[in-house]
């Protein structure tokens, strides 16, 4: 099947240093163009970090003649007849905002097109899914879901705790999403998202991604098969128009294992007890497309699993 829109891969990981290889992001390339969205920081990093890494990746994607810097869906659709690669950015966690909400739309202008408000463990916004006891969203963290809906940022539930999910979901006036977060109903992990919350998600018009990480869909199951497990699962609870992708690639992997080992807080047992986590690559995800029509979705669906629902609660949220 020849998809006429882009294939949306929702959340992937560079190394966050100022001398990143964005060309590693043509991985994703395929015949129709496709938009991946970059993490620029989480929880460890100050406003200066974040926008350090903005820095550099935005310079680095504008000299390379095959990436574009997304403003707005039009420019994502404007990808798939070149067949280039679409690039936007992502906070996992609002710590880079220092507490001031005015950087919402600072960010936002930067091409910072979503935002989760904590990332593991509880901050001033909200609750994480790490925490023994998520007391859910705050009022700073409902004040940061008031701007982010009205300067055009996906709220993003992704990391957060389950009753922080599920007030993002109560207080968002624009669909929510979950970027990068697998269904705890076929995998117990801590970092997965429960009925209820992708149910809730779904309510507001939501996307929820789901990812390749080994340790999410099983006991660090990187396959296709646990993958497409995890959209089958997503796609029977709340209806295949409310399922994307955000494989949460990480290109840094070798960055990634000494941050575990260095950040325990931040990764304690659940992240560590497989050894190396092992991820679904992108030439593999790319193969969903096959997997999908081969177990029989209607095409309608399988467009909207690869971008089309994503690319629709895009349109709605995105200034």
């Amino acid at each position: 099947m020849n998809s006429a829109r882009a294939f949306w891969e929702q959340h992937a990981c560079l190394p966050l240093t100022l001398d990143a290889d964005v060309t590693d992001l043509l991985r994703y390339r395929r015949t129709g163009g496709a938009y991946v969205c970059v993490n620029v920081g989480y929880a460890p990093h100050s406003r200066a970090d974040a926008l350090s890494y903005i820095g550099h990746f935005t310079r680095a994607i504008e000299a390379h003649p095959d990436l574009t810097l997304a403003t707005s869906v039009a420019d994502v659709d404007a990808a798939v007849p070149d067949d280039r690669i679409v690039v936007a950015f992502d906070l996992e966690d609002s710590a880079p905002l220092e507490g001031d909400l005015d950087m919402v739309r600072v960010f936002s202008d930067l091409g910072v097109k979503s935002l989760l408000p904590s990332y593991n463990n509880g901050n001033a916004a909200g609750g994480g899914c790490l925490d023994a006891v998520d007391t859910g969203l705050t009022a700073y963290g409902r004040d940061l879901v008031r701007r982010m809906n009205e300067v055009g940022m996906l709220v993003d539930g992704s990391h957060c705790g389950t009753r922080t999910g599920l007030d993002l979901s109560a207080a968002t006036e624009q669909p929510m999403i979950y970027s990068h977060s697998a269904m705890r109903g076929l995998w117990e992990h801590a970092r997965n998202i429960t009925d209820e919350q992708a149910r809730e998600c779904a309510a507001t018009g939501g996307v929820i991604g789901i990812p390749g990480v080994g340790i999410f869909l099983g006991p660090n199951t990187a396959t296709l098969d646990a993958f497409i497990a995890h959209i089958d699962y997503a796609v029977d609870l709340v209806g295949p128009e409310h399922v994307g992708i955000g494989s949460d690639y990480s290109f840094d992997a070798e960055d990634l294992t000494a941050e575990l080992a260095d950040n325990p807080d931040l990764f304690p047992e659940e992240y560590t007890r497989w050894g190396v986590i092992e991820f679904v690559e992108p030439e593999t995800t790319l193969l969903v497309e096959r997997e999908l029509v081969g177990r029989g979705y209607p095409e309608e669906a399988v467009r909207g699993i690869l971008g089309g629902n994503f690319r629709r609660v895009a349109a709605q949220v995105w200034r």
